[in-house]
C-alpha cells in the first residue's frame, strides 16, 4: 500500500514537472511541425518478452503521450509514420494485428477523442489507403469525419505510405492540373506546383521543422523525404519507441530553440 501510494506522488510531482516545463519552453520560438519515426516497437516488445502485438500497442500509448506534449508545447502539427508500403510485406499475422490495432484506436479517437477535442485537432490518415482493409477505411472516415471542423492543430497519420508514392502522386496530380490550365504541348510544372500536391500540402500542413527518429536506426526510411529541406533538423533517439516521452523530447526542442536563437531569427 505504502508504495503503490509513494509511486502515485510520484507520479503526480513528475507530471507537474513536465507540465511547468512545457509552459517555460512555449515562452520561447516553437516548431510549428514535428513528425515521428515511430521505430523500435517489435525489438521493445522482445526485450520485455512480449508478443510483438503487446510492443504496439504500448507504441499507441506513446503516441498519445508524445502527442499531448506537442499539444502543450503549442506545436501546431505532429506527423507520424504508422504503416508503410513495405510493411505489408510482414507476416500476414503482424499485418493483421496491426491492421486490427488500427481499426481499435481509429474508432477509439473518433467515439472518446477527448484530447483530440481538447486541443481542436484535426486527425488525417495520409497514404495509399486504398489498399488498407474496408474496415480500416470506415474507422479512418469516421474519425476525420468527427474532427473535421478542428482547426487549432493537425495530427497526420501516414499508413500506407512512402515518401516515394507521396512523391509520384503528387508530380501526376501537378502535370494533369498543368494541362487543364495550359497548352499541352508548353506544359510546364514547378517545384511548388509538385510541393501543393503533396499529401501533407493539401491538408494543410506546415513546413517541417524537425524529424525524430527512435530506436538508434540512423536513416530516414522513404518517409517525407520531399518535406525534409534544409531548414528542418533531425535528430535520432536510441529510446525504442514505446519508451519514448516528454524527457526524450525535451533535449530536441531545446537544441531547436537554440539554433533559432544562434541564427537570429527571433
Amino acid at each position: 500500500m505504502f508504495r503503490r501510494a509513494l509511486w502515485w506522488i510520484r507520479a503526480k510531482a513528475t507530471r507537474a514537472v513536465e507540465r511547468l516545463l512545457l509552459r517555460v519552453l512555449a515562452a520561447g520560438p516553437v516548431p510549428k511541425h514535428v513528425a515521428f519515426v515511430m521505430d523500435g516497437n517489435r525489438r521493445y516488445a522482445r526485450s520485455h518478452h512480449q508478443p510483438i502485438q503487446q510492443g504496439h500497442s504500448d507504441g499507441f500509448m506513446a503516441l498519445r503521450r508524445v502527442l499531448e506534449a506537442c499539444l502543450r508545447l503549442g506545436v501546431n502539427c505532429v506527423s507520424v509514420y504508422a504503416f508503410a508500403l513495405d510493411n505489408f510485406k510482414r507476416s500476414p499475422e503482424e499485418v493483421r494485428d496491426l491492421m486490427n490495432l488500427a481499426h481499435e484506436k481509429l474508432i477509439e479517437l473518433s467515439k472518446h477523442g477527448e484530447l483530440l477535442q481538447e486541443y481542436g485537432v484535426r486527425l488525417n490518415v495520409l497514404g495509399k489507403t486504398s489498399l488498407l482493409p474496408e474496415y480500416v477505411r470506415e474507422a479512418i472516415s469516421h474519425v476525420e469525419s468527427a474532427t473535421r471542423n478542428n482547426n487549432r492543430a493537425i495530427l497526420n497519420i501516414c499508413m500506407s505510405y512512402s515518401a516515394q508514392d507521396e512523391m509520384t502522386s503528387a508530380v501526376d496530380s501537378a502535370i494533369r492540373l498543368s494541362l487543364e490550365k495550359s497548352d499541352p504541348n508548353r506544359c510546364e510544372i514547378t517545384e511548388d506546383d509538385i510541393d501543393a500536391q503533396l499529401y501533407t500540402s493539401l491538408v494543410g500542413s506546415p513546413p517541417l521543422d524537425i524529424l525524430i527518429r527512435t530506436s538508434g536506426v540512423k536513416r530516414l526510411s522513404d518517409y517525407l523525404l520531399w518535406q525534409c529541406c534544409e531548414n528542418t533538423q533531425i535528430h535520432f533517439s536510441k529510446a525504442y519507441w514505446p519508451d519514448y516521452g516528454f524527457w526524450d523530447l525535451l533535449p530536441v526542442i531545446l537544441d531547436y530553440q537554440r539554433k533559432i536563437w544562434s541564427q537570429g531569427k527571433l
